[in-house]
């Protein structure tokens, strides 16, 4: 149990920075009527023992949904949340059922500023953490680069050229035969996290700290699409010796725009998984007064193995 020691300093710190930036720790419910939308994601559903049937509610995946209802209906700017997310996934080195989430939000920000958060989080905890034999090496080194950028460098290729479903799977097929493909068809996305995870991710590991931005619009989730180049969605990453650490939007607003992604999200996950989940009524109306703003989710543990020695950062 001596670890949790370690968790703790670093959740402290966390909560140090983000009280001297000004902004407000908020409390989020963890039992929701929509638990997020994202097709590949999926939650764990609530259990009435008294009446032996399933419970409307479910666990979030995220506390987004239930922030941005913050930032509508409070005199809030900035805010952040440290809370434990579920997701039915399977165990490993970096995943569990059950985690620590950090989010933080900035109203009428971009998500520029975000970046800077990041680093500026990332400095301060090295400087800060109690513990300093239990450091790694210092992470001083913050690159920036596109996603358009790793695919020309790692494969000699420009992933924009290649944003049609078909197009991208003849390309794999063509050039990169020893990526396994599905023997069913795939979306979009499966094809690029295939290409992806098998030739581009397993070299950031040489990158101590990396911030990939403009990710391809098919990836767009809930972020804006670029005014200036619009094959592009206003997103980021960022990988710490390899390890994804963090997903940024800037968010989009439209109803409109989430509506027709809500939508398609749906049809997929009916398609791919034979379920559905409720319609997320709430956080469309909370869409009505929702402000311009940019917001990150973190992942605690991710955090706690890339920059200390604690080898196993996952506790429960």
């Amino acid at each position: 149990m001596g670890k949790l020691k370690y968790q703790f300093e670093l959740i402290q710190a966390i909560r140090n920075f983000f009280t001297r930036e000004g902004f407000s720790d908020v409390l989020t419910p963890p039992a929701v009527e929509n638990p997020g939308m994202e097709t590949h994601i999926h939650p764990f559903q609530l259990f009435h023992k008294k009446t032996n049937h399933l419970s409307k509610l479910y666990l979030h995946t995220s506390p987004e949904f239930y922030m941005k209802k913050i930032l509508a209906q409070e005199e809030l700017n900035k805010i952040f949340t440290i809370n434990y997310c579920f997701r039915d996934e399977p165990t490993s080195a970096i995943h569990r059922p059950q985690f620590l989430m950090l989010e933080w939000y900035r109203k009428n920000e971009r998500y520029e500023r975000i970046m800077s958060d990041v680093e500026n989080l990332i400095g301060y905890v090295q400087e800060n953490f109690p513990s300093k034999a239990m450091l790694r090496n210092k992470i001083s080194s913050f690159q920036q680069t596109t996603v358009q950028s790793l695919f020309q460098d790692f494969l000699k290729m420009d992933i924009l050229n290649f944003l049609e479903t078909k197009d991208l799977k003849e390309k794999i097929q063509k050039d990169f035969s020893e990526v396994p493909l599905p023997s069913s068809e795939c979306a979009w996305d499966d094809y690029y996290f295939l290409l992806f995870l098998n030739k581009i991710e397993p070299q950031l590991v040489n990158y101590p700290y990396l911030l990939i931005k403009e990710f391809p619009a098919p990836l767009s989730a809930l972020s804006t699409i670029s005014n200036i180049d619009e094959r592009v969605c206003e997103r980021f990453e960022v990988y710490l010796n390899g390890i994804e650490l963090c997903n940024s939007f800037n968010e989009e607003t439209s109803k409109e725009v989430l509506l027709e992604r809500f939508q398609q999200q749906q049809e997929e996950k009916k398609t791919l998984y034979n379920y559905e989940l409720p319609w997320p009524n709430e956080f469309m109306q909370t869409m009505n007064s929702y402000p311009t703003s940019s917001g990150i989710a973190l992942g605690v543990e991710r955090l706690l193995l890339s920059l200390t020695k604690v080898e196993n950062p996952f506790f429960i």
